[in-house]
């Protein structure tokens, strides 16, 4: 049990920057800078795992077009090993075209959003999954294979991401399932109907001896068992653009637990990589080397 999994829909970002306003129908404008890079997801999370040195591996959907080769290539480049789930002949990635403004951004995204796994991609996936000591958990069509490894000892993490109608009966079977879920303050408030982040941390113990709120850019709170902590983030890491950061914090937490750190040790590792992320445009332009956030936690 010696790597980490998941399974998720491959997410390309086209990033226009350096443009003052969105163009009006029929003008054309130029930005002064563009990045192409893969986007957020489980597929961040991973390579920003395997930019730590840990052995991971996803199942995902790739085609024949060129931004599945780039895919496949940037996931190779940064330690992670692909498995294809797609057999057919359009482009089964999803795509978005970002225009970061000064104070804002837009999107335009060509894609279907989640995978709908059948029954030889359920197998697939569970086939490079056994024997992982860790899988990331989404929500979809995986669950049976969620099930499954977790009576094999897996240790599942789950990360939802918003939904409007968010809710404990909703997710039930997922929260059931996992070992450590993931919520960002709003998330956690609007699945558990609590109005403040630290009863909504408390009411998550109905799931969870161990409990995890990320409260934004101030840090995140942790629950062990009787033991109610808060652990701030990184002062020196400035704000430039927040995607991508939950993905990265989860890489940073999910490093922790892969090396069987304490709940307090692990959250302290995501705020490092969380922190991280959020200092340049772009869900993966910004992250730490394994030395580099073992600097950051010496400081803690």
């Amino acid at each position: 049990m010696s790597f980490i999994v998941g399974a998720g829909a491959t997410n390309v970002d086209l990033l226009y920057q350096g443009m003052e306003r969105i163009p009006d129908v029929g003008e054309e404008l130029y930005s002064r800078d563009f990045s192409l890079q893969l986007g957020g997801g489980v597929p961040a999370t991973l390579i920003n795992l395997g930019r730590l040195g840990i052995e991971t591996k996803i199942a995902t959907e790739l085609g024949e077009d060129i931004f599945s080769s780039f895919a496949k290539e940037k996931y190779v480049e940064n330690g992670v090993s692909p498995t294809n789930l797609y057999s057919g002949n359009n482009i089964p990635l999803n795509i978005t075209s970002a225009i970061i403004l000064p104070n804002d951004r837009s999107f335009i995204t060509y894609g279907k959003g989640s995978i709908n796994p059948d029954d030889n991609a359920l197998d697939t996936f569970y086939n490079i999954a056994k024997d992982a000591k860790i899988c990331i958990m989404q929500l979809g069509g995986f669950l049976p294979v969620y099930q499954k490894l977790k009576s094999e000892g897996t240790i599942l993490v789950l990360d939802t991401g918003w939904d409007d109608n968010m809710s404990f009966e909703k997710y039930d079977e997922y929260l059931s399932v996992a070992d450590y879920y993931t919520p960002n303050r709003k998330e956690a408030l609007k699945i558990t109907g609590e109005s403040n982040e630290k009863d909504a941390a408390n009411k998550l113990k109905k799931y969870f001896d161990k409990v995890v709120v990320k409260v934004d850019a101030d840090g995140c709170i942790g629950i062990d068992g009787d033991d109610y902590f808060f652990c701030k983030s990184v002062d020196e890491f400035k704000n430039v653009d927040s995607t991508g950061a939950g993905d990265a914090f989860l890489a940073g937490f999910i490093y922790g637990l892969f090396y069987d750190c304490s709940l307090k040790d692990c959250i302290e590792y995501g705020n490092i990589t969380g922190g991280k992320a959020v200092t340049k445009v772009g869900a993966l332009s910004a992250y730490v080397t394994e030395d580099e956030l073992k600097f950051y936690k010496s400081k803690f």
